[in-house]
């Protein structure tokens, strides 16, 4: 049942505004207005243009010391309402009437702030505290966490949050929120999990969006095993995935190529009615791509398709065209290709690229040269995956074809023709040929050095030009090119070969089983242990090939290395039997052809 005052306050509201009107309902609690019933008035009004007459008619009637009460009950009005320019207005006001702010003025403009989404407001009037005489208590420097980490200010917002951890001051979710946010988009996503344990360890309950923005920083950093924990574990506090929570759960499996679990995230999503936007689906295509889930990217196209609320743009056509480049899958390519085109889409240097890439490894000149051309009639500037795939296209097909590709090389990048040129007519001057392919490399993009590296000591292996691969594999090493490919310990010796093509893999095992050779002949004890790391290919499609070509090449040399039963894409043999095989072989294997 409201109370006599409530209803002054409803008819506050509502009436006209003006001094008259608020003075002639006000007039009913006499001349001796008590500051409780005026604090209950303001309190409960909703109108903050009229609380602020109110207030006016309140100063006459209260002790002076007490107008600071009124202003602050009236800003929270302002608050609740979502109005700081009107609530700025109204702490001027104060100050030229000689009323002096004190704490709570200060809190309720910083939450009003907040509240807002000015958080640089909320950052200036915490800071101009001091100058007023105001010192900020627990709680107050307590929310200034998560407002100094929603302006990106690290800094302050860990000197804060150190300090409520050392003095034990109340920290809220939503500053352990606000903390996990910042660190994630600033890449550091230990700090994000770091942030999560202290919450644990505190007893503060984290909430949706607490679970929401630690995922999403799990999926940038591709962490799909901690996602899945988290999720987990949100599940088990008993809170319902919303849509952000899907999507940043996808995210992370995505781009972790953690498949199973990213088609288990799509169905749920598909069977609880959630919309999945264009980039989401996009996300599963890429994925699809890169470790060759044909079925599934095939049944998630036609319901993209089909679900009405987006259609395949030009990334869609890319990643699944790649696909099937990537699979040796020419006519589905094609035809994805078309239906690109039908659709309205041109192709870029990215499609083209999958294209090429298809056809060099079918070994279809013809058809590589064809893409060329439409890259230089549409006006698209080849870019250094255009140039790398022209590369590995001439790297497959056979030694009489080469002038062809070497031609389209020429045209799209001067310094790799160059190099392709004295690889074709196998010079010796290996110090010239260093030299070009330094050049080369400082002017090729970084994601692209790699690949192109690889393709060249592929070229190398088939024109058999082997001290040439040798010069290639050397200074790919010295670029950081290839990085950390020998290890050691005193238990074992290693050499780690992912991510290199099969060519530059059997350079770089030539060169460490010299290097093994020269140890043995030194007088150096070679480790209890021995071991290839081939990568076991269980993410990528690309990352299959080694593997198998590896398993076939150490049989053929009659290698004590073999599989390791409990390590994927390892394989080992001990010291004895690699010093027996060194010795009776001698220091150097002869690349294949």
């Amino acid at each position: 049942m409201s109370s006599p005052l409530t209803k002054l306050a409803k008819s506050l509201d509502s009436c006209n505004p003006t001094p008259e009107h608020v003075s002639e309902i006000l007039n009913v609690l006499g001349d001796s207005t008590l500051e409780r019933d005026a604090v209950i008035i303001l309190d409960a009004m909703v109108n903050p243009h009229n609380a602020l007459l109110a207030v006016n008619y309140f100063k006459q009637k209260i002790k002076p010391s007490s107008h600071v009460i009124l202003y602050n009950v009236t800003l929270k009005l302002y608050r609740e309402v979502k109005d700081f320019e009107g609530a700025e207005k109204l702490f001027d006001e104060m100050l030229q009437r000689g009323i002096h702010p004190n704490l709570i003025t200060f809190s309720t403009m910083i939450s009003c702030a907040s509240m807002c989404s000015v958080p640089h407001k909320a950052v200036k009037w915490f800071e101009m505290m001091p100058s007023f005489g105001c010192e900020p208590d627990n709680n107050l420097s307590s929310s200034m966490i998560y407002v100094y980490a929603r302006t990106g200010n690290a800094d302050m917002a860990l000197k804060l949050y150190d300090r409520a951890k050392a003095e034990k001051w109340h920290v809220d979710t939503v500053a352990f929120s606000g903390l996990i946010k910042m660190f994630g988009m600033s890449g550091n996503y230990d700090e994000c999990l770091n942030v999560y344990n202290d919450m644990k360890v505190l007893g503060t309950k984290p909430n949706l969006v607490t679970y929401n923005v630690l995922l999403y920083a799990m999926g940038r950093a591709k962490r799909a095993r901690e996602a899945k924990t988290i999720y987990e574990e949100m599940i088990n506090n008993g809170l319902s995935p919303t849509w952000p929570t899907y999507a940043s759960l996808l995210q992370a499996y995505c781009r972790a190529r953690f498949s199973k679990n990213a088609m288990k995230v799509y169905k749920e999503m598909k069977e609880k009615g959630k919309d999945i936007d264009v980039v989401l689906y996009n996300m599963l295509f890429d994925m699809c791509a890169n470790v060759g889930c044909v079925d599934e990217a095939v049944e998630i196209f036609e319901d993209m398709k089909s679900c009405g609320t987006c259609r395949p743009d030009k990334f869609t056509y890319a990643s699944l065209i790649n696909m099937y480049s990537c699979l040796g899958k020419i006519s589905e390519m094609e035809a994805m290709f078309n239906e690109m085109m039908e659709s309205g889409f041109q192709p870029d240097v990215i499609v083209l690229t999958s294209l090429v890439h298809c056809y060099g490894k079918a070994k279809r000149t013809d058809d590589v040269v064809k893409i060329f051309n439409q890259l230089m009639d549409l006006g698209v500037s080849p870019d250094g995956r255009f140039c790398d795939c022209l590369l590995y296209a001439m790297s497959q097909v056979p030694e009489e074809e080469h002038v062809r590709l070497a031609g389209c090389i020429e045209k799209a990048n001067p310094m790799l023709g160059s190099v392709l040129r004295f690889l074709m007519k196998k010079h010796e001057d290996s110090e010239h040929f260093r030299k070009e392919a330094l050049e080369l490399f400082n002017s090729t993009e970084p994601d692209v050095k790699k690949s192109m590296c690889n393709c060249l000591i592929d070229l190398c292996v088939k024109l058999d030009v082997p001290d040439r691969a040798r010069d290639l594999l050397d200074l790919g090493l010295t670029l950081r090119i290839y990085a950390d490919i020998q290890s050691r310990s005193q238990a074992q010796w290693s050499l780690h070969l992912k991510r290199l093509s099969v060519g530059a893999a059997l350079t770089a095992l030539s060169a460490w089983i010299s290097d093994l050779s020269k140890a043995l002949e030194s007088g150096e004890e070679l480790p209890p242990l021995l071991g290839i790391n081939t990568g076991h290919g269980k993410h990528r499609l690309s990352d299959k090939v080694l593997p198998t070509a590896f398993e076939s090449y150490l049989k053929e040399l009659n290698a004590p290395f073999h599989k390791a039963a409990d390590k994927d894409g390892w394989f080992l043999a001990t010291s004895e039997a690699a010093t027996s095989w060194l010795q009776s072989r001698g220091s150097t294997v002869a690349l294949p052809q």
